[in-house]
């Protein structure tokens, strides 16, 4: 068949420019707005495991307390009726309560950080010190003295720290009395008179909101206090370490580790750090007397130097006994000033604990408990032998 000259060589054309079409992207440039380069290559964060955690000593190795949300706190629209607007006024104060905890956890978490790096600072400076001397260097050597002069800076700075977690835990305290006494006014609105059904059901999630923030209340307190004995503990042994490492330099050598830390660690148990902003409830004395008893009938109730006293005469006696601190709380004329009362001994209850602590009893040594007394109408706060 006889074909145009023409037309052949359209066909050919057609023909070579099918058989190149695979390898026309490397040759043409792209007008399709895509990047003809590959992908890179995603990044998978893999997260710290917890030994990790533990070696840098993060403060995130225990996650905070959460917030609830009341989900269908958008519906609550004012209802015009008296227990309404009482709903709305103890809502409101409840919202005033999660911020100021979310502030408080806030905070947990700044001072968390800055005693991690106060205590890595005292570690490295202390560990130069020590390789120093392991070696062999001159009896009082100036620059090691200089170098101890800063961990104890350091170990002064975490100190610091401790008198700042104990301003917070008194910040919270305080707090758990105002949700005691928001979830008392809710329960108390059920008796009003004058309210229609939606009412109730806004009461409902009101009480079931502040029950909620009153078990993260008592978390954070509890985490607070935690670390309150825990650094209280870890200062007061790092004491007697820089007192032996002193008389260390003193002499040029590496004698050894503080012989009160020797003897704390062969004689005494672990501790284990079990105090808690929630005492158990139901404590009986079995028949025993308090060995002190501290009325807290007014403010600042100057009770350190007695409680010092019987507490060295008790451990003079029996160096390994164990103590139940109880928060006795007074009864009221009603459920709600019963409720005000346990919330705010529990609160004293805490002080002596931390009281405790500073002396340099031990926190695995001190049981925390609770009651409540009619028979009384000041909060006490009772110490037994155990």
């Amino acid at each position: 068949m006889y074909l145009p000259k023409t037309e052949g060589i359209l066909i050919i054309a057609a023909v070579l420019l099918g058989g190149c079409s695979v390898s026309s992207d490397s040759i043409w440039p792209s007008f399709s707005g895509r990047d003809p380069k590959p992908p890179p290559p995603e990044t998978v964060q893999i997260p710290p495991s917890q030994a990790e955690r533990a070696a840098v000593g993060s403060p995130a190795a225990s996650a905070p307390p959460t917030l609830p949300t009341t989900p269908s706190a958008a519906s609550l629209e004012p209802t015009g009726t008296f227990v309404g607007e009482k709903v709305t006024s103890l809502r409101s104060e409840l919202e005033r309560l999660k911020v100021a905890l979310n502030r408080h956890n806030a905070n947990l978490q700044q001072i968390r950080v800055a005693i991690t790096q106060n205590a890595q600072r005292y570690h490295g400076t202390v560990a130069a010190i020590t390789a120093r001397l392991q070696l062999g260097t001159t009896p009082g050597n100036p620059i090691l003295v200089g170098q101890w002069n800063v961990a104890q800076s350091e170990l002064d700075r975490v100190s610091g720290d401790i008198g700042t977690l104990n301003t917070l835990a008194n910040s919270i305290a305080a707090d758990s009395s105002l949700a005691a006494y928001v979830l008392e006014s809710a329960r108390a609105a059920y008796s009003l008179t004058g309210a229609i059904d939606e009412d109730h059901r806004q009461l409902a999630l009101l009480e079931d909101d502040t029950n909620r923030t009153v078990v993260l209340i008592d978390r954070l307190l509890s985490e607070v206090n935690e670390d309150v004995a825990r650094q209280t503990a870890y200062v007061a042994n790092e004491r007697g370490n820089l007192t032996t490492l002193s008389a260390a330099i003193k002499n040029g050598e590496l004698q050894g580790s503080s012989l009160l830390a020797r003897a704390y660690s062969a004689s005494a148990p672990p501790i284990s750090f079990s105090t808690s902003s929630t005492p158990r409830s139901g404590f009986t004395s079995g028949g025993r007397s308090p060995l002190v008893v501290i009325r807290f009938d007014r403010p600042d109730v100057p009770y350190e130097r007695a409680l010092y006293t019987a507490l060295s005469k008790a451990l003079e006696a029996r160096p390994g006994a164990n103590f139940d601190l109880v928060a006795v709380a007074a009864g009221g004329a009603g459920s709600s000033d019963i409720a005000l009362n346990q919330s705010r001994v529990k609160g004293f209850a805490n002080d002596v604990l931390k009281a405790l602590v500073d002396m340099g009893l031990p926190a695995n040594r001190v049981s925390l408990a609770a009651t409540t007394s009619p028979s009384i109408t000041t909060n006490e706060v009772h110490l037994y032998v155990r």
